[in-house]
């Protein structure tokens, strides 16, 4: 497979940027933020955000604001959940492809953070989307545009993901692992993958390799599995990519965190709105990592303030 282009020079950017279709999880999230440490076996004051989530839905949100063109598909509930995502998605320009299930509640997810921003617990439902028939995914892919990159996140099951990776378009594959828990359901389309976005924990889980190992020790192991090019995050540690041609680490931003929820999903988006406008992936990378800060020092997995003229700005690429 060809890897993405990693030269050194900028090419000119595109004028349209190439669209992008994610597939994924549909979640309506529920967000405490608590002026507290949080305990156990006692309530904690906090304030409370409800709002679609979920990796797919989260960066769709983000590429809408980056201004890419945007398809997300997934599955939602017959409910009052399902009915204000969608409303909310259409507000934002995301195009959508979802399947209603009757019977089934929209996928949610309940997170809890402590005043520094980091993620004291958090739980998920989802049968929604892991019951969901393959053929429902097969129906979606044939009528889904080939034109530009694909998205697939690792809340679908092994099975639609291997078909989505053999529908997906050449090239223009990327995948977001997710959680360790369902980063090993990538294994069997790495070799499919133009592009694979992890954290270092998953990175783990996915190569089998003990959680300390250090990630450029992952990515070679994840290269020799057949992936090409792999971006690992190391929460505020330097973020590291792998490629045919490189081995390196890019510094992380420093962030006034706020809020860590989709702040991973943004890097994906910032990325893909990159590359997507014809930046090499390195640079693209760097776009990826300033949405990431974006998201990080605003409530919420797709902030109003994010925009490409914001990421632009900090690459001496085009406003526009």
């Amino acid at each position: 497979m060809t890897s993405t282009p990693t030269a050194n020079t900028t090419p000119p950017e595109r004028v349209f940027p190439l669209p992008v279709a994610c597939f994924g999880a549909i979640h309506y999230d529920i967000i405490a933020h608590a002026d507290r440490m949080i305990l156990r076996d006692t309530s904690t004051p906090a304030r409370i955000d409800m709002k679609p989530g979920g990796v797919a839905t989260n960066v769709a949100r983000s590429l809408a604001r980056l201004g890419v063109p945007v398809t997300l598909t997934g599955m939602i509930g017959d409910d009052s959940a399902g009915a204000s995502i969608q409303l909310v998605l259409k507000m934002e320009g995301v195009g959508t492809d979802l399947t209603v299930r009757e019977g089934y509640t929209t996928g949610q997810y309940l997170a809890l953070h402590d005043p520094d921003g980091g993620l004291a617990a958090a739980c998920i439902s989802d049968t929604v989307l892991s019951s969901a028939p393959l053929g429902l995914f097969e129906a979606a892919a044939q009528r889904t545009s080939r034109d530009g990159w694909w998205l697939l996140d690792a809340n679908l099951s092994g099975d639609a993901l291997a078909l989505l990776a053999d529908a997906a378009p050449s090239c223009h594959l990327a995948a977001e692992a997710v959680s360790i828990a369902k980063a090993p359901r990538l294994r069997f389309i790495l070799p499919k993958l133009t592009l694979l976005f992890l954290n270092r924990a998953e990175a783990a889980a996915l190569s089998g390799l003990p959680a300390n190992t250090p990630p450029d020790l992952l990515s070679s192991a994840l290269f020799a599995q057949g992936a090409r090019n792999i971006i690992i995050t190391d929460g505020a540690r330097p973020l590291h990519l792998r490629t045919e041609d490189l081995c390196v680490f890019f510094p992380t931003p420093q962030a006034n965190v706020v809020d860590v929820t989709g702040a991973g999903d943004a890097l994906v988006a910032g990325t893909l709105a990159a590359l997507g406008r014809g930046l090499p992936l390195e640079m693209a990378v760097k776009a990826g990592q300033e949405a990431a800060r974006i998201a990080l020092e605003n409530p919420g997995a797709a902030p109003a303030n994010l925009a490409w003229s914001a990421v632009a700005s900090t690459l001496g690429a085009s406003k526009s």
